[in-house]
């Protein structure tokens, strides 16, 4: 790496993961921090021992210097904050969800097209060591052939509700879990399964999310099947306890094939296998959690982060797109989106016709991202 790369954080309460991330690192520099809370941005400062900070992203962007704007806003205005990134010339990492409306999907498309600039969505979950230990068992055939990928995400995530915006008391509508909880598993579907073609769901806003101020379902299950008929299931659920981390990680993804089974689990660093020859071995990561769980327990994962932004910054020094891209995103976006329509008319959606009522088709996506 004959340079390093220089970054801008923007959004510093999610952004306190990528900025220890990023101090840590000796593939990045830090340049400066951006939040409209000015208490936050000092807040930070003092935190990380930083001295450099704005609360406007005017400024941030006309910094000639900065090379990569790392996005950690609300999901209602992600896409608001790429397209200005892209039209400031800067390459672009954002936080999941990448963005929670398929209508800003095109002009996204559009104005990296003009920028020709690299945007990534920090789907920290494929960085996180199962994930990363799951996906090289995968690459070396261990599963035989996958015809069945299983995720879900549970977690009591009622204190989100604090945030105003998550409330939609900002007028943007409130949170919806579907994106911004279940990006999460479906994303680790689609990394696995990237051809779906329909799903069919059911969801419900719970009692306990109505008392809490949630507009939208907070319980969801799903299912879903690739043009060549594998099956996969997607399940949330964020308004009550979840289960005994014992027993049910928070997050688990589960990989089904010809030779044998995976279990890779969030957060508690923890891999199952059982491939043929080898029975059945537990791996246990606990060593690693230090450098994942860096500060406030688990709520910040920022070996995750540190694991994304320098597999992004050998990306570009190799000449190589990081992955997910803006087009694996908007995917993994369209998706989301034909899960909502299956929720409001209790009926099987095919992706296609999500992708052509945004204007947007299979094969674009496709050769976009890879």
């Amino acid at each position: 790496m004959p340079n390093k790369l220089k970054l801008g954080v923007l959004g510093l309460g999610e952004g306190r993961s990528i900025i220890s991330a990023a101090l840590a690192s000796e593939l990045w520099e830090l340049v400066q921090l951006c939040d409209l809370n000015e208490q936050l941005c000092k807040d930070r400062c003092a935190e990380f021992q930083f001295p450099h900070y704005t609360t406007r992203i005017d400024e941030m962007l006309a910094d000639a210097s900065i090379d990569v704007i790392g996005i950690y806003t609300p999901d209602p205005l992600h896409a608001k904050h790429i397209q200005a990134c892209l039209d400031a010339g800067k390459h672009v990492i954002c936080t999941k969800p990448l963005i929670d409306n398929l209508a800003d999907a095109p002009a996204l498309l559009e104005a990296q097209k003009r920028a020709n600039k690299h945007v990534f969505v920090g789907q920290s979950t494929r960085f996180f060591e199962p994930m990363i230990r799951q996906r090289a068992d995968y690459d070396a055939g261990k599963h035989g052939e996958i015809f069945s990928v299983e995720a879900h995400y549970n977690a009591d995530h009622r204190w989100f509700l604090k945030k105003d915006w998550a409330k939609g008391n900002s007028g943007a509508g409130g949170l919806k879990w579907l994106y911004g909880g279940l990006s999460h598993p479906v994303d680790l579907i689609r990394w696995y399964f990237p051809d779906i073609t329909e799903v069919m769901g059911y969801g419900l806003l719970t009692d306990n999310g109505r008392a809490a101020g949630l507009a939208h379902p907070d319980a969801m299950h799903f299912v879903m099947t690739t043009s060549t008929g594998k099956i996969a299931r997607v399940s949330g659920a964020y308004s009550s306890p979840p289960g005994n981390h014992a027993r049910d990680s928070h997050m688990t993804c589960c990989l089904r094939g010809s030779k044998g089974t995976s279990h890779a689990d969030y957060y508690d660093l923890r891999y199952s296998t059982h491939f043929t020859g080898e029975g059945a071995i537990q791996y246990d990561m606990a060593n690693k959690e230090p450098y994942y769980f860096r500060f406030t327990g688990r709520s910040h994962h920022a070996g995750e982060y540190q694991n994304y932004i320098e597999y992004f910054a050998r990306c570009l020094a190799e000449g190589k797109t990081p992955l997910p891209d803006l087009a694996e995103g908007i995917g993994t976006v369209a998706l989301m989106t034909a899960m909502e329509r299956s929720l409001q008319t209790n009926q099987p959606v095919q992706l296609k016709t999500i992708l052509a009522d945004h204007g947007l088709d299979q094969p674009q996506l496709k050769h976009l991202s890879r």
